[in-house]
């Protein structure tokens, strides 16, 4: 026997990761997400003139569910790939433009601050792409599993824009929810 391990065993070892990395990646992205009312549940973007390409709010969640899913297969992928050349850089821009992402939300329904959140998504983009272009490198179905990822956000940036386009002054548009109404 020449293996150092054999299949069934590498296989655990991906299940494994997987196990931590679906859930984890679920769960911070649920978490963000309800820091703030989104959608239909925020007065705020209620009140927003929206590109006609915008999707119902429904969409919205099941789009993230699916893309966190995949994002949390893609990550067990690379992390299980161990002694792969690139593994850590790509680990950490992973990390960085998931990081991002969680800051979106907040960020967009709830500070209200729409050019800070293209900001964010022009950045989240192009770091995607660096991770996926790494994670090719390493293991090419992890890289397959970030591209629909990359549309996604892509298509996220671009209906921003329109809201910026539409709403120049959306921020003012009404009190953020992070305001209080108490007079002293």
């Amino acid at each position: 026997m020449t293996e150092i391990a054999s299949r069934a065993q590498l296989r655990l070892s991906f299940l494994r990761w997987a196990v931590v990395t679906v859930p984890l990646i679920l769960f911070l992205g649920f978490f963000s997400g309800r820091l703030v009312p989104a959608g239909s549940e925020n007065g705020w973007y209620a009140a927003l003139a929206k590109p006609s390409l915008t999707p119902p709010d429904w969409l919205f969640p099941v789009a993230w569910t699916i893309l966190y899913v995949l994002e949390g297969v893609a990550l067990a992928i690379i992390l299980h790939a161990r002694g792969a050349r690139g593994r850590g850089l790509a680990i950490a821009l992973f990390v960085v433009q998931f990081a991002l992402s969680l800051a979106w939300t907040p960020i967009f329904f709830g500070a209200h601050k729409v050019v800070l959140a293209l900001a964010i998504i022009v950045v989240m983009a192009l770091l995607a792409i660096a991770t996926t272009l790494l994670f090719g490198r390493i293991r090419r179905g992890a890289a397959w599993l970030m591209v629909p990822y990359i549309a996604w956000i892509c298509f996220a940036g671009m209906l921003t824009f329109g809201i910026h386009q539409l709403n120049p002054d959306a921020q003012g548009l009404v009190p953020s929810s992070s305001t209080t109404q108490i007079e002293l």
